[in-house]
């Protein structure tokens, strides 16, 4: 529960803010917000290290194409938190991947 609250926070954060931070080739982040601490979330909600959708070394880089699969996955994300009427964020990485690479489709087991 710990971890979808941190995760949900930072997806908050994500949305709260203006326009893009300063960097290079970042594209779908607004500025202010604090890049380490977005990508630090992406780790935990994927379960994964930054290399998994960054070039070790370039990560401005788009050579890895799983880069731009995360680009889509925000803007899916952000587009259907926006149609929700509250301006809640109800939609996070996590509530899909739940630490997983692969988005989890079926209810886990009881």
């Amino acid at each position: 529960m710990r971890t979808f609250a941190a995760i949900a926070l930072l997806a908050t954060s994500i949305f709260a803010q203006g326009p893009q931070p300063a960097g290079k080739n970042i594209q779908e982040l607004p500025w202010g917000v604090n890049t380490q601490q977005i990508m630090a979330g992406f780790k935990t909600a994927l379960g994964v290290e930054c290399t998994f959708c960054h070039v070790a070394g370039d990560f401005a880089s788009d050579n890895n194409l799983k880069k731009e699969t995360a680009r889509s996955m925000m803007r899916l994300m952000r587009e259907i938190n926006y149609r929700f009427p509250d301006a809640k964020i109800h939609v996070t990485c996590y509530t899909c991947h739940r630490g997983q690479t692969e988005p989890q489709m079926a209810a886990p087991a009881r």
